[in-house]
Order: structure tokens, then sequence, then C-alpha cells
């Protein structure tokens, strides 16, 4: 596809893809304490509560980057 290989268009995928849809699930959580009426405190323990699993996925990529320098 437009001379890329495989692996690269799989990789842009997988960075902007999963990008996108992180983004798209704080604007869900955003939009679920809004239509709540969560207040401040409310909205702060959604994005506690949800946002730690799309928090530990980022830090785990951030990890695999900077021990692949290390290792290798």
């Amino acid at each position: 596809m437009w001379g890329f290989t495989e692996e690269q268009v799989a990789g842009f995928g997988l960075t902007v893809g999963v990008t996108a849809f992180m983004l798209y699930m704080v604007f869900i959580i955003f939009q679920l304490a809004r239509e709540s009426k969560a207040g401040k405190f409310g909205t702060f323990v959604l994005f506690l509560g949800l946002g730690v699993g799309l928090l530990g996925f980022a830090a785990k990529g951030l990890i695999k980057y900077f021990m692949a320098g290390i290792v290798e």
C-alpha cells in the first residue's frame, strides 16, 4: 500500500489507532461525568477509576520503549 510494508502499516495503525481510541475513551468518560452531573469530585473519581487502565497501557508502552534501549 503506497510503498509501505505490512509491518509499517501495522505499526502506524497501532500507534495512531490506539491513540485515537484512547482519546475517544477520555471523551466518553468526560461525557459520562457531564451527563450524570457528577460535579468536580465525581468527575475526578470517574477519571481516576476509569482512566487508570488507559494510563497503565500508555505507561507500558513507555517502559517497553526505554527498556529496549537498555536491553539491546
